[in-house]
C-alpha cells in the first residue's frame, strides 16, 4: 500500500478534481493510505519538518503545491518522490502538473472572436506562470485577428487588496476599457472579482463587458454575479494521471527525467456573463441569437436567411465581417462544439449524439469532427477522460 501526502488548498475546485482523479487511481490500482496537509503546513513548519513527518510516517511519495527552491530536492534525497502541482513557476528537475496554459487562452481568443468582439482584455498576474502563458495565448491569438489587448495585471498584490472592493485602479481601467469590450480574466477567482468591480462602478454584464474565467469551479461561477462563463478544464483525468506517474517512480525508483502531466482545456462552458453578441447590427444579432438557439436542429443557411430581412450575399458579407466566419462555417463550428460537450458529458453513443443534434447522418459529423479537432470522436473521448 503507498502512503502519499497531498498538499494543496482543498477549497478550490481545481485541487478536488485532481484529488478525484488521484483517489480514482488508486482505487482502481491501490488501496493508497492519504495524508492531507493544508497548505499553511508549507509556511508554518517547513520543508525540514514536513520531511521529518514524512519520515516518521514512512510516507512513499508527495503531490502537492511547493516554492520553487532547492529545499524540495530533501525529498527526493531521502527517497520520497515529489510531483509538484504548478503553484507560481515549474519545477525543472522534478515532474510538474501543469497546464496547457497557452492553449487555454487560444480558445478564450476565439470564443470572443466568434461572438463579433473587437475590443479585448486579459486580467491576470504577470509573475504566475499559468496566467502569464494564458494571456500569451490569449494576445497572439487576438493580434493574429487584428486586434489589441489591454491589460491590467497585478504583479505582488495582496490578497486583501484583491478582495477589497472599492474605488480603485482596476475600477478606473474597467470604466476606461472601450465598449463592449470581452475581457478574459486568468482563473474563475479573478473572474469573480471583475464582476463585483463592475457592479460596483455600474458596468453592465455582458452588454458592455463580457467576462470569461478558467477552470469552471462552478461555485464561484454562479456566486459572481451575473453567473460567470468559464473555460473548463480535463483536470479530473490529469489526477488520474497523476496517480499513474507517482506509482511509476515509486516502483522504478527514478524520481526525475518524467513528462510533466498537462491539464488541457476542453470547452468554454457558457453562462451569463458572456450570453451577448458585440455588433451593433440588429440583423446579424438577430441571426447569431437564432442560430444558437436552435443549433441542436439540422439547421442550414437557408433557415437562417429566412429570420432576417436581407439578401444571401449581403447576410453572408455582414456576417463574415463581424463574425470571422461564413454562416455555414459557423454553424459548422458550433455544432462541433455542442458534440463536442455531449461527447465528455455522457455515456452516449456517437449516433445518438448525432440525433440530439437533429443530425440523421452519424458519419458525416465524425467526419467534420476530424477535420476540427484532429481526431475521431472516439479518439477524442478517450483523450480526454479518464481509462484504465
Amino acid at each position: 500500500m503507498l502512503k502519499v501526502i497531498l498538499l494543496t488548498d482543498f477549497a478550490e475546485e481545481y485541487a478536488k478534481s485532481l484529488l478525484s482523479g488521484i483517489t480514482r487511481y488508486s482505487r482502481d490500482h491501490g488501496p493508497w493510505q492519504f495524508c492531507r496537509m493544508p497548505l499553511f503546513y508549507r509556511e508554518s513548519i517547513g520543508i525540514d519538518e514536513l520531511l521529518n513527518w514524512a519520515k516518521d510516517w514512512g510516507a512513499n511519495g508527495l503531490i502537492g503545491q511547493l516554492y520553487n527552491d532547492y529545499e524540495v530536492w530533501k525529498f527526493v534525497e531521502a527517497g520520497i518522490p515529489v510531483i509538484a502541482q504548478d503553484f507560481k513557476e515549474r519545477f525543472t528537475e522534478i515532474p510538474n502538473i501543469t497546464g496547457a496554459y497557452y492553449e487555454t487562452g487560444q480558445l478564450g481568443a476565439e470564443y470572443f472572436l466568434r461572438k463579433g468582439f473587437k475590443n479585448f482584455a486579459f486580467y491576470g498576474f504577470r509573475n504566475i506562470v499559468w496566467s502569464r502563458e494564458r494571456s500569451e495565448g490569449f494576445d497572439d491569438r487576438i493580434k493574429a485577428a487584428g486586434y489589441n489587448v489591454n491589460y491590467f495585471e497585478h504583479r505582488k498584490s495582496r490578497t486583501r487588496d484583491l478582495w477589497y472592493y472599492k474605488p480603485s485602479s482596476l475600477c478606473k481601467w474597467l470604466k476606461w476599457l472601450p465598449k463592449p469590450v470581452a475581457l478574459m480574466t486568468c482563473d474563475d477567482n479573478q473572474g469573480q472579482h471583475i464582476t463585483e468591480a463592475c457592479r460596483l462602478t455600474g458596468i453592465r454584464i455582458p452588454e458592455e463587458v463580457a467576462v470569461l474565467g478558467v477552470d469552471n469551479d462552478e461555485m464561484l461561477c454562479d456566486l459572481s454575479d451575473p453567473p460567470l462563463s468559464s473555460i473548463a478544464l480535463d483536470t479530473e483525468k490529469a489526477g488520474y494521471e497523476t496517480g499513474r506517474l507517482l506509482e511509476k517512480m515509486v516502483t522504478s525508483g527514478k524520481f526525475s527525467d518524467y513528462e510533466d502531466i498537462v491539464v488541457k482545456p476542453t470547452q468554454v462552458i457558457t453562462r451569463h456573463s458572456t450570453d451577448i453578441y458585440a455588433t451593433n447590427d440588429k440583423y446579424i444579432a438577430q441571426a447569431l441569437k437564432y442560430i444558437h438557439q436552435n443549433i441542436e436542429k439540422n439547421l442550414n443557411v437557408n433557415q437562417v436567411l429566412e429570420q432576417v430581412p436581407l439578401s444571401r450575399r449581403s447576410l453572408e458579407k455582414r456576417f463574415q465581417c463581424i463574425t470571422g466566419y461564413a454562416v455555414y462555417e459557423y454553424i459548422y463550428k458550433l455544432r462541433i462544439e455542442k458534440f463536442t460537450k455531449k461527447l465528455l458529458e455522457t455515456d452516449q453513443t456517437i449516433f445518438e449524439i448525432a440525433l440530439d443534434l437533429g443530425l440523421n447522418d452519424s458519419k458525416n459529423i465524425a467526419r467534420q469532427f476530424k477535420q476540427i479537432k484532429g481526431c475521431t470522436p472516439m479518439e477524442y473521448r478517450k483523450k480526454y477522460l479518464i481509462t484504465n
